[in-house]
């Protein structure tokens, strides 16, 4: 990735809160839910990923063999959340499908 950007946190704010309400969108959809405390973890995520999207930050290195037994519905909402973003990489996919598998059905 290029140079890390300054950014204000409103901005970070206002971009982490569109995209989670498309999140609940999308879990309205596919009749699952967060609990509580999910819902805390996911909020903090989602602003992690848009301070990374903004600032151009990017993320540690990992092994991505380590999501191999995500399902793929998880998987796929995953990629379109991070996909909301614009310019962030598919390992931000990886990380995020954590939060969709453990989601509950409704």
């Amino acid at each position: 990735m290029g140079e890390v950007v300054e950014v204000r946190e409103v901005e970070i704010q206002a971009l982490a809160e569109r995209v989670l309400g498309q999140i609940t969108e999308l879990l309205e959809v596919e009749n699952k839910y967060l609990s509580e405390v999910q819902q805390m973890k996911m909020d903090a995520h989602i602003k992690a990923m848009a301070r990374r999207s903004l600032t151009g930050e990017g993320l540690p290195d990992f092994d991505d063999d380590l999501f191999d037994e995500i399902s793929a519905p998880a998987m796929r909402l995953s990629e379109m959340v991070t996909a909301m973003f614009g310019n962030l990489s598919n390992k931000e996919a990886l990380l995020l499908s954590i939060h969709f598998e453990l989601a509950k059905n409704k």
